[in-house]
């Protein structure tokens, strides 16, 4: 479901204003990023309880709103992505590892799989998404045969009353990820460019989108109205801000704030070095994970 904000009507004496603004890639990154260091969910938990940030590009640009850090090759910061019109994952150990946070203050060396064992209700993950859908429901891509981030923390978080937040791009919306987690599994696919993957449903997980962050961050109401284009603006979300004169203008800002946010390149390493060296093969590709 999507992160629940409330919708601001414009103010009573106040001029209504509206904005068109187009978003690339790594601009709704920076934007949804932000928007979940500012959820109130989020904000309380590092107050009084434990974040744990999983690995993931989005959430590199999670871990720089933190911490006020640069990392600069972001993609080395997941394990699985996609890139070069390739499903693939990282090879590369990744280049910040501040990502647990207790009442305020970093774990240092800290092991999630340990750490998640003493989540408690309120306490939150933070994961990226490889879908998002018109309900609010996220998906997941996972090739390891333990499911990945979600094979370890759904069983723990769920019953204990923690909490998934997923920062999302619109990019990624689909039509309906449930019926899209029909049609994949990693021995689903004879052929693949790439691993093969399963896109795993992420039910009760709380989608924080631009629409969500610019409500958050903002108090201005967005409307997702376009997408794609050309020249850089491959992938590009568009939208309508609508609301108080000042508010949306303090929108404008935010978005002239992103206005330099550099693309993200490949990982310095990563297993599938090209399907065409596979013959297209999923399971010669699935090998190239050894297991995990």
């Amino acid at each position: 479901m999507f992160y629940p904000v409330e919708a601001p009507a414009t103010s009573e004496g106040k001029r209504e204003a509206a904005a068109l603004v187009v978003l690339n890639p790594a601009q709704s990154r920076r934007l949804v990023a932000k928007g979940a260091v500012a959820c109130p969910i989020v904000k309380k938990a590092y107050r009084d309880g434990m974040i744990i940030i999983a690995r993931g590009i989005t959430n590199a640009y999670v871990c720089e709103e933190f911490f006020k850090a640069q990392i600069i090759n972001k993609a080395n910061m997941t394990v699985g992505f996609v890139g070069s019109g390739m499903t693939n994952s990282t090879a590369a150990p990744p280049p910040f590892t501040w990502h647990v946070i207790e009442k305020g203050k970093v774990i240092e060396d800290a092991d999630s799989n340990a750490e998640i064992m003493r989540f408690k209700k309120g306490d939150v993950l933070i994961k990226g998404a490889n879908a998002v859908d018109h309900t609010g429901l996220t998906g997941t891509y996972a090739s390891s045969v333990k499911c990945g981030t979600m094979g370890m923390s759904w069983p723990v978080i769920t019953p204990r009353g923690g909490h998934y937040i997923i920062p999302v791009s619109l990019e990624k919306m689909v039509p309906s990820v449930m019926a899209a987690a029909k049609h994949t599994g990693i021995y689903h696919f004879d052929y693949s460019t790439g691993l093969p993957v399963k896109l795993v449903p992420l039910p009760e997980a709380l989608a924080i989108t631009e629409i969500e962050a610019f409500a958050l961050l903002c108090g201005v109401r967005a409307y997702h109205v376009g997408s794609g284009g050309v020249a850089g603006s491959e992938g590009s979300a568009h939208f309508t801000l609508e609301g108080d004169e000042d508010k949306v203008v303090a929108a404008l800002e935010l978005v002239k704030s992103l206005r330099d946010e550099p693309p993200v390149g490949m990982p310095d390493s990563y297993r599938v070095s090209d399907p065409l060296d596979y013959n297209y093969d999923a399971a010669a590709q699935l090998k190239t994970l050894e297991g995990l």
